[in-house]
């Protein structure tokens, strides 16, 4: 026997712009929608719920037009309701093919929600699909609050299937719309569910609430589901969905007997751009996607990795379009030293890499945080090495901030020991001084590279005289890069990050 094919189905569109504080605009949602079925290739995309607003239609008409002309249209699904039709007109309008319609999936629900017998509410149903076909719209239906219905009230959800399998139905979708799902119960739903109906095609739609979707996923697809519903980052309402990036990993490492369509190498892209869009950043610690995730901080992993990749796993970073770093801080081992010294070009003999490794472990310990970047100055600073002594010195600045009056700044920076002065004004004291330096380096006919991200941060709890640490990232035609500055003035931070970053150019 061949492998099963698993239909992934991204809700990030619908179910994950349920996030608290999440909107996308017309031509966010239209980008995504194209990554997602282009890029990171999965099986269909839910990008709407019906008749919400304005905004939401011309989305999915947007959607739409995009789909039709590149072999897409069934591919889109927008959630419908039960409504005498009106989802029915929109999605027409709309030029949506495809409907998931939300019903109710637990007695509970269909009780004191819609105040309804289980008979009124199938004779409601099957007029929409009968309405949904005369429109050319096929029908997928999810069963609202499903999980609490088999713990709770199971002969209706089996008295609801078996009508569903008379009716023109193409998926059957299982939410665990509460997150409440134990991994063996997920199991054992399905797998009751599919022994009774082995024909129908059924989706599993986890939610994260107990940090058990992950589980109940690989469980579902055990069980014998036919597709999932997943998120990018794990988006959606509560605690989220379950996470694209980890279902994938995982269904693909541990569960050799099925198959998935995914493009694993598009993911990081796919998780970065949501993010912005979205405006909910990814937890460092987040799997395959988190910024920390591939980051060895200790020396004994460096070294391991030096010798047969002891600390590998199968979720080497190049699977998804990612590259391992090695952190620095107060448990690098020298190996780790060596590492980033290797991507700068730099080799020390073992006598200046154990001063180097003492001295990063002592700044380690003062909470400072040690970039690859940093590493030429802190050789300079422990071996006082002529080679690696800062070329250029902000030798001194004035800056003036004062009510009425643009922010200025006056500076003399040393090349070489050549002295240049200027001033100039600026919207902001670092804006003055940045306008400045711009000026001094068009006497040296030289350009200042762009400065595309501008962080400060002091440590949680600390008082108003705290270290403050500035990390600003560059752009130069040929690659970005990070440097920080620590100091208890914020705009002198900045001046700190700004000369580390006239001797790295």
């Amino acid at each position: 026997m061949g492998k099963k094919r698993i239909e992934i189905m991204d809700t990030t569109l619908r179910d994950g712009e349920q996030t608290s504080g999440v909107s996308f605009s017309i031509s966010e949602k239209l980008t995504i929608t194209q990554l997602l079925l282009e890029e990171l290739r999965v099986d269909r995309v839910e990008v709407a719920s019906a008749r919400v607003s304005e905004g939401e239609f011309a989305s999915v008409k947007a959607i739409m037009d995009w789909a039709n002309t590149h072999g897409h249209t069934d591919q889109i699904e927008v959630l419908s309701f039960v409504d005498q039709g009106v989802s029915i007109d929109w999605m027409a309008k709309a030029g949506v093919k495809v409907q998931n319609l939300l019903t109710k999936g637990s007695l509970n629900h269909l009780k004191h929600q819609l105040k309804k017998t289980p008979e009124q509410h199938f004779a409601e149903i099957a007029d929409i699909f009968t309405l949904a076909a005369k429109h050319g719209i096929s029908s997928n239906v999810y069963l609202e609050d499903w999980s609490n219905g088999m713990r709770n009230s199971p002969e209706y959800v089996f008295q609801y299937l078996d009508f569903l399998a008379g009716q023109p139905v193409k998926r059957i979708l299982l939410p665990d719309t509460l997150g409440v799902l134990t991994p063996s119960e997920t199991f054992n739903y399905i797998s009751q569910i599919k022994t009774r109906y082995p024909k129908l095609h059924f989706d599993f739609h986890a939610h994260n609430d107990y940090d058990l979707a992950n589980a109940n996923i690989l469980e579902a697809i055990r069980a014998g589901a036919d597709g999932l519903h997943l998120t990018v980052n794990g988006m959606g309402e509560r605690a989220g969905n379950a996470s694209m990036a980890s279902a994938v990993a995982a269904i693909n490492d541990f569960m050799p007997e099925v198959e998935i369509n995914i493009n694993e190498e598009a993911i990081y892209t796919v998780s970065k751009l949501v993010e912005t869009f979205s405006g909910i950043r990814i937890p460092s610690n987040k799997p395959i996607v988190g910024d920390n995730v591939f980051t060895q901080t200790a020396g004994i992993h460096a070294d391991g990795d030096s010798k047969n990749n002891l600390y590998f796993n199968d979720l080497l970073p190049e699977r998804f379009g990612r590259k391992r770093t090695y952190a620095l801080g107060k448990t690098s081992g020298k190996a780790n030293i060596e590492k980033n010294l290797q991507e700068l070009g730099l080799k020390l003999s073992d006598q200046d890499l154990k001063k180097v490794t003492q001295r990063v472990i002592e700044l380690g310990d003062m909470k400072e945080t040690v970039t690859k970047e940093d590493l030429p100055y802190i050789i300079s600073d422990v071996l006082n090495s002529p080679s690696t002594t800062d070329k250029v010195i902000v030798d001194s600045y004035v800056l003036t901030h004062s009510k009425g009056l643009r922010p200025s700044a006056t500076i003399s920076v040393r090349f070489d020991g050549e002295l240049f002065e200027e001033n100039a004004q600026g919207d902001g004291q670092f804006d003055a001084f940045m306008k400045a330096l711009g000026k001094v380096y068009e006497k040296k006919k030289a350009c200042l590279p762009k400065l595309i991200d501008y962080a400060v941060r002091i440590a949680p709890g600390s008082n108003s005289d705290a270290l403050c640490e500035t990390i600003i990232t560059w752009e130069t035609p040929t690659k970005k890069f990070i440097t920080r500055g620590l100091d208890s003035d914020q705009t002198v931070c900045a001046i700190k990050a700004t000369q580390k970053m006239l001797n790295i150019i």
